[in-house]
């Protein structure tokens, strides 16, 4: 039995979606699917009816992408809304979601939790005590805006900065509670840490990935691994003996279609 990740599906685009219809089938694993599967929550259920037949159990976390709403829809609509309805698509299908109990791994090993995460992001990957607004300024600075700034509304919270930061105080009373013996293998669509959104060619993208809320909770936690997508730079590195897996798989110019999904899917237990 295995445990699977990967991210940034991005279902809209055609070699994407033939990509995951020509995926294997892996009846005895899971899958961790860590954000970004569209656009839409049309494009999230094609994703999940693709992927449900081919695994036991799948555990999806929200990317930016799947949150993502017109301006004009009515508040209650964007938001929390919006993200509200995506976990009821999910459930309808047997998915978890962060808003589920963490499930213990049934896997071979000690006793493990896999734990799905939505952290969102508050502009501090910045420099040091720069507020948010300076931050999205000195991002465009560098011809730099991410699309989120129009339509990821975060309702009812006043900003998306304020939405990360109540998620983050939920999510860590979450894992207090947990077993301190428990091995966790967390999942977060952004990287946990500032030293992971390293962006070579538009490095002030950084402000839309993470929070700095989160940089010690490989230590803080009993954590065996941390699974994340977000960036399209798939790579794995150990920090203070903890594993950081980023695993997205991007547009069709960023995999080879030679190849298949099956081949960007990252095993991590």
């Amino acid at each position: 039995m295995k445990l699977w990740a990967i991210a940034d599906l991005h279902v809209g685009f055609r070699e994407n979606r033939e990509g995951l219809e020509a995926l294997g089938s892996y009846p005895d694993d899971w899958l961790v699917l860590a954000g970004d599967a569209g656009d839409t929550p049309a494009q999230l259920d094609l994703a999940l009816r693709a992927l449900t037949p081919r695994f036991q159990q799948v555990i999806w976390v929200p990317g930016n992408h799947d949150l993502w709403t017109p301006r004009d829809l009515a508040a209650e609509r964007r938001g929390v809304g919006h993200y509200e309805r995506l976990v009821t698509l999910c459930r309808r299908h047997g998915v978890l979601t962060p808003e589920d109990p963490y499930p213990v791994w049934p896997g071979d090993g000690p006793l493990r939790a896999i734990v799905p995460l939505f952290l969102l992001y508050d502009y501090s990957f910045a420099p040091d005590g720069m507020a948010p607004d300076a931050a999205v300024r000195w991002a465009r600075e560098a011809n730099l805006r991410s699309a989120d700034e129009d339509l990821l509304g975060p309702a009812p919270h006043a900003s998306r900065a304020a939405w990360c930061h109540a998620r983050v105080v939920e999510a860590r009373a979450r894992l207090e509670a947990l077993p301190p013996d428990a091995r966790l293998v967390l999942a977060n669509h952004f990287p946990l840490r500032r030293d992971l959104a390293v962006l070579p060619r538009i490095p002030r993208f950084s402000i839309w990935c993470g929070t700095r809320l989160t940089e010690d909770w490989h230590q803080r936690f009993n954590v065996e691994a941390v699974v994340y997508g977000h960036l399209h730079m798939r790579s794995t590195r150990t920090l203070d003996g903890v594993r950081f897996d980023e695993v997205s798989l991007g547009y069709p110019r960023q995999w080879s279609q030679a190849r298949g999904i099956g081949h960007y899917l990252r095993r991590i237990l």
